[in-house]
């Protein structure tokens, strides 16, 4: 599939699973393709389920000093600055009830909150003891426990949901078979449930970031692999599928490149910066 006709003026791109490889590093080849793009003039900006403590080191890694979306595009942070573009929060009531309504349908799940510009990190208790580091980048140790009443009773900018032996998939189905809304759940291949603010996916935030800094939609080039990534692949003027991408994003984009351990993403970008 060919780019844009109009030229590409903005790279967004996922991290898991996509930019990075099996390792979870930035490769010196994709190092490269991204210095060499904002060489060109183009900004590259992450997008990501991750909170900022996930993404401080990747971004060291792979030069991102430019906006990001985390939260799954719930809030936008410009990270040599530390401005804060916007923030997109589930209401309490929100969680309440649907903390309430989840647990009818599958008892003993467990919640934590994300918060303040997504520094802060509240577990309910006995999350940490199913927690593993890689998780949340976050050592279970340092997640503490509080009750569930005080997991919801603050706005989040994520709220994540888990069970000690409940795949994944099937508490992802009870939650969209409940009917509620004020919310969007979505999956990045972490082992948890994703909700976000009603709206929200990374195709709002991106487009926040476009709108600052004047940029088409038609001129933004994406890269995605899991579920929270299917939105912003639609979005963009190009969508791009890593090959190890799930079938739904693969069919949903407009061009399927190599996978992740194999510097797709690189190649799609040195392709660009040849033509």
């Amino acid at each position: 599939m060919t780019l844009p006709a109009s030229g590409v003026r903005l790279i967004a791109t996922d991290l898991d699973g996509t930019l990075l490889d099996d390792a979870g590093v930035v490769s010196p080849r994709t190092r490269a393709a991204l210095d060499a793009a904002r060489d060109a003039g183009i900004p590259t900006v992450p997008v990501t389920a991750r909170q900022p403590i996930g993404l401080r080191p990747i971004a060291a890694q792979a030069g991102f000093d430019g906006w990001a979306l985390c939260g799954n595009g719930a809030y936008g942070v410009h990270l040599t600055t530390g401005e804060h573009l916007f923030a997109e929060e589930i209401p309490s009531a929100v969680q309440q009830e649907l903390a309430d309504a989840l647990l009818e349908v599958i008892p003993d799940l467990l919640f934590a909150s994300v918060r303040d510009a997504g520094e802060g990190f509240v577990a309910q208790d006995g999350y940490a003891a199913i927690a593993d580091v890689n998780d949340h980048k976050r050592h279970p140790d340092s997640m503490g426990g509080v009750p569930l009443a005080d997991v919801v009773g603050a706005p989040s900018l994520k709220l994540v949901i888990r069970h000690p032996s409940v795949p994944i998939p099937e508490i992802f189905a009870a939650l969209q078979s409940l009917g509620l809304s004020g919310f969007e759940a979505t999956l990045s291949g972490a082992p948890f449930v994703e909700v976000m603010a009603q709206g929200v996916t990374k195709a709002t935030g991106l487009a926040q970031v476009c709108t600052r800094l004047g940029i088409d939609r038609s001129e933004v080039l994406a890269f995605g692999d899991a579920l929270n990534d299917l939105e912003m692949l639609q979005w963009a003027g190009h969508g791009v599928a890593v090959a190890n991408a799930i079938d739904v994003v693969r069919d949903a984009a407009d061009e399927v490149t190599s996978a992740n351990a194999e510097d797709g993403v690189a190649q799609v970008i040195e392709r660009m910066l040849a033509s």
